[in-house]
């Protein structure tokens, strides 16, 4: 691969003359001046070079012009003579860039966003300056290797730089990464719901999600009420047995009224999803689903009896928070035992039968269709149609309509078990299954209600493993910001991004991506037959909102939905009943992404790949970005997604993987080796393996769409001063740690791709390489 015309040809070195008169690069983060235009230097150059003609012949500037000569013939003869210093400056000049292509002008990038971008690289490490540190250097997260033993990467490789120079260099590498996708969607995110906009009026919807968020983040209101919006509330659902009033309410009428208003569903979830048995027909029929709950008590599969339990290690902090939850809720010390012990004893009843999403799999009961009218005789204790009529009001639902079953076996025996309770107290006040219902309630608004809540949720999730401390009170304002206002987040994502710049990106890395393909080597032709199939009938594109596409229609969406700025409780409350008017319209609307405006991945939709708003942000992505960097960042991040999409039928087709990965690997080794003196090599597993060709692959892919893109368009700016090809990959290396679901696989420094796509190139510059390793690198060969 070659650089374009346009690019700075590195490895060329000035003349001896040229050095000589001090001529040197421009330092790496240097912008050019601001108010010079490249084309000065052009005139300067010609203006030097008619200054010398005219010099080198002081006898032809003493002599005087003759009084008797013709203008006609002196205009002819000027002409000619500025066409030659034309003609002989321009050669000047073109040899001079030739020889001097380290400092070529390029045109800089004075946006707000790119002087932000060049005063980010001016802090960072250049990647370019010391290599053999730069690019062996880990990521500093708390990733764990596989096959290490648990170690991070690189460590007790020996020669890695991360054992040889433990604390050289850190605090510029680290400090100065872009964090994850995700961490910057939330940043973005924040920035947005938090400002306020003066340049036009604001929609009405857009005024509820910031004032959604602002009331979130008035912890001093939340504070200050307490407890009393909920025990105001369970007053409104007819008091609890735990408080000593309780109305003795109708067990399926509260039920219905949680599923209704509160998006509680304690005893099964609800949800709505096409049968995949009808798909390949290409039918768009979508049922209600009916699968077994979220249990609030901690269980495990137990796979020699084949039931879910209970373990003593985790019913201790489950029995500990459960107190603590009464005891907040004012319960008397003297009864809160007594119905803990009963809502753990219903708990691990409802348990038993519940099972892994795995072990349903194997069983065959995932999907299992029948009316609702069946349904009603497997499982008498619940009203169905009258729950499943509340739970998607005000859509009429039938006794023979039909819904898809997740697990019959535990449906039928929570009915049972129920039905059980349900006699055994009933006469007395009690009452575990109504107290049962409360407290799933309970967990339903705990993020609306005070820290003491909160505490008590995270502090249980710790000693069950399953959280390492509480997010920053800002997150969790913007994910339940997004979780009632995701249409109008998608909004505003889909307002602030460069659609035009954004779609062009995905369809040239889409493009690269399939150009990829074919250069593969397949197993056979019927292989990369199969994959091109697939590729072909995707259909790429951005994920916006179909069904709604204005403003207007969002007021209208959310008109009945009001927002106060010193209730957090009642705007969370609100959403919980909104939620249902969603589900209803997923029942009978058109198909709907399930991810929300969080989302920082593509995913597939029938045969769409849908690229989300939030992917597109600053500072990964930016419309006044050179085209390099966009590239180098997001470029890179959307042709890795890809890959990881369509990998599993790759890997199993091309041996390319494999090949690739442990190409990259002996060159990572080899440096290693070379940097530390000893061996210590070994294998690299599957996954492994994947990741390495994955991101090698990615690159790749984003380099050659950006040559393609600099080619049909030959213009783009720069930064710092940087050529395109080294602001693409000074770009990605600013990213390269971006974490995702693979990363853990990943057993080197990302940024050593770099060095290895640069073997036998000249798209870098000549000093990347490691002193003393030149003859080495190049004798691996190109991966």
């Amino acid at each position: 691969m070659t650089e374009t015309p346009i690019e700075l040809e590195l490895s060329v070195k000035p003349s001896q003359s040229e050095s000589g008169r001090g001529l040197q690069p421009p330092p790496l983060f240097q912008l050019p001046l601001t108010d010079q235009d490249p084309s000065d230097n052009d005139q300067q150059t010609q203006l030097q070079l008619e200054r010398q003609l005219s010099e080198s012949n002081p006898e032809a500037q003493q002599q005087a012009k003759p009084r008797w000569i013709n203008p006609r013939r002196l205009l002819l003869l000027l002409l000619g003579f500025s066409l030659c210093s034309a003609i002989l400056g321009l050669f000047y000049y073109m040899h001079y860039r030739h020889l001097n292509s380290n400092i070529q002008t390029v045109t800089p990038c004075l946006s707000p966003a790119c002087r932000w971008a060049s005063a980010r690289l001016s802090i960072s490490v250049d990647p370019f300056t010391q290599p053999c540190d730069y690019f062996l250097f880990s990521c500093g997260s708390d990733i764990l290797s596989p096959n290490k033993g648990g170690r991070q990467r690189g460590q007790d490789i020996p020669g890695h730089p991360q054992n040889l120079k433990e604390n050289a260099g850190r605090k510029g590498q680290r400090k100065e990464k872009i964090p994850d996708r995700r961490t910057v969607l939330l940043q973005y995110l924040r920035e947005i719901l938090g400002s306020e906009s003066n340049d036009r009026p604001v929609s009405s919807a857009v005024q509820k999600a910031k004032g959604f968020y602002h009331s979130c983040l008035d912890t001093e209101s939340i504070e200050t009420a307490g407890a009393d919006p909920f025990l105001a509330l369970i007053q409104k659902l007819g008091g609890w047995a735990v408080s000593g009033q309780w109305n003795r309410t109708d067990f399926n009428s509260t039920l219905s009224l949680l599923m209704r208003d509160y998006a509680t569903f304690p005893f099964f979830n609800l949800y709505v999803g096409r049968d995949p048995n009808e798909m390949p027909r290409g039918t768009t029929k979508r049922y209600i689903q009916i699968d077994q709950p979220d249990l609030l008590i901690p269980v495990q599969w137990n796979s020699k009896t084949l039931k879910s339990q209970a373990e003593t290690q985790t019913l201790r902090p489950f029995l500990e928070s459960c107190q603590r939850y009464l005891a907040l809720l004012g319960a008397p010390p003297s009864r809160s035992m007594i119905h803990v012990g009963t809502f753990i004893s219903l708990s691990s009843e409802l348990a038993v039968a519940a099972a892994p999403l795995h072990v349903r799999l194997s069983r065959g009961q995932l999907h299992r269709r029948m009316t609702i009218a069946e349904l009603q005789k497997q499982a008498p204790a619940i009203d169905w149609l009258g729950c499943l009529r509340a739970a998607f009001h005000p859509l009429p639902l039938f006794k023979d309509d039909h819904v898809l079953l997740h697990n019959l076996p535990y449906i039928t025996q929570m009915s049972r078990t129920i039905g059980k309770w349900l006699t055994k107290h009933e006469l007395s006040t009690s009452s575990p299954v109504h107290t049962y219902m409360v407290l799933n309630l309970l967990h339903t608004l705990i993020p609306a209600l005070d820290s003491r809540f909160l505490e008590t949720a995270n502090n249980l999730s710790v000693a069950l493993g399953e959280a390492e401390g509480v997010a920053d009170r800002w997150k969790r304002c913007v994910f339940e910001t997004e979780r009632g206002f995701d249409h109008v987040l998608t909004h505003l994502l889909s307002e602030r991004t460069a659609l035009r710049e954004a779609e062009e990106i995905v369809q040239n890395i889409f493009s690269s991506f399939k150009s990829t393909l074919h250069e593969l080597k397949w197993t056979d032709q019927k292989s990369l037959q199969f994959v091109m199939k697939k590729v072909e009938s995707l259909i790429p594109r951005l994920w916006t909102t179909k069904e709604i596409s204005s403003e207007a229609e969002l007021d209208l969406l959310f008109s009945k939905v009001t927002v106060g700025k010193k209730s957090f409780f009642s705007n969370y409350v609100q959403l919980l009943s909104f939620w249902r008017k969603r589900r209803s319209q997923l029942l009978t609307g058109p198909a709907e992404a399930a991810d929300g405006s969080l989302s920082v991945t593509p995913f597939f939709l029938g045969d769409e790949l849908l690229f989300p708003m939030g992917m597109f942000i600053p500072p990964l992505f930016h419309p006044t970005y050179p085209r390099a960097m966009n590239y180098g960042l997001m470029g890179f991040l959307i042709a890795k997604d890809i890959l990881h999409l369509i990998l599993p039928d790759v890997y199993s087709r091309s041996e390319m993987v494999h090949t690739v990965g442990e190409c990259v690997w002996a060159h990572y080794l080899a440096v290693t080796k070379e940097a530390g003196g000893g061996g210590g090599e070994f294998s690299l597993s599957a996954a492994q393996q994947q990741e390495v060709w994955v991101q090698y692959s990615a690159l790749q892919i984003a380099l050659q769409a950006y040559h393609r893109s600099l080619k049909n368009h030959p213009r783009d700016t720069s930064i710092s001063g940087l050529s395109h090809t080294r602001l693409f990959l000074t770009s990605f290396s600013q990213v390269h740690c971006d974490s995702d679901e693979y990363s853990q696989f990943m057993p080197l420094e990302p940024s050593f791709l770099i060095t290895v796509i640069c073997v036998n190139s000249d798209l870098c510059p000549t000093s990347l390489q490691c002193p003393n390793k030149t003859q080495q690198q190049h004798s691996l060969g190109t991966c």
